[in-house]
């Protein structure tokens, strides 16, 4: 692979593709065939030490603690045996969802890419080198609202593996170095609210703090 600074990944990064419905305990009906994929902008990033906001036109918020890819190396049409080769490390993720405007955007069939781009919808960890995550398929996601745990589950319980998600985008657009694949959420995704401190880490690896309020 070519030497790419990834460390500066938020800041390069072009896009940033969420998986939805990826994980076992979220499939209630029929497993889909395909990954269901979705964009969101960059600008939705947020590190920490800055507050998650909540757009005043929100009602309903909900977190979504995820395991995210960032791609080390340029790559199109790559097939999933040779996928893993382009991951060029990883991040912890929140993948800040407004259900109040996704719920009625379903309900017409119309886009729902604001209820999840909006400003700080997407709180990310520092670059994550691959050294430190030998196998990124048996981690330990979780996540604390006010000291409840709320979210608490392992990446082995991916639907679509990372070199699947990898390789399905990939036919679609062209991935390139920075760019972030968020992998999905375990069950337990529920409201924040103003003045509610987020936490939440891969194992004990590494572990975020976020506060919210409102915007």
């Amino acid at each position: 692979m070519s030497q790419v600074n990834l460390k500066n990944f938020v800041k390069n990064g072009r896009k940033i593709i969420g998986a939805v419905l990826n994980y076992k305990d979220c499939i209630t009906d029929n497993a889909p065939g395909a990954p269901i994929i979705f964009l969101k902008a960059t600008s939705s990033y947020v590190e920490e030490g800055k507050p998650v906001s909540l757009p005043k036109i929100f009602t309903k918020v909900f977190h979504e603690v995820e395991l995210g890819v960032v791609i080390g190396e340029k790559c199109k049409n790559v097939t999933v045996e040779e996928a893993s080769k382009y991951v060029g490390g990883y991040c912890l993720a929140l993948d800040l969802t407004g259900m109040c405007f996704i719920g009625k955007a379903r309900e017409k069939s119309l886009p729902w890419d604001l209820g999840k781009g909006f400003d700080t919808a997407t709180p990310v960890s520092r670059f994550i080198d691959l050294k430190e995550i030998p196998n990124p398929n048996d981690l330990r996601l979780w996540l604390k609202v006010n000291g409840e745990s709320r979210q608490d589950q392992s990446t082995s319980e991916m639907y679509f593996k990372i070199p699947e998600l990898i390789s399905y985008a990939s036919q679609f657009m062209t991935l390139e170095p920075n760019d972030v694949i968020l992998t999905g959420t375990p069950a337990g995704a529920s409201t924040i609210k103003h003045g509610d401190l987020i936490e939440c880490g891969i194992g004990d690896l590494v572990q975020l703090k976020f506060s919210v309020q409102d915007d």
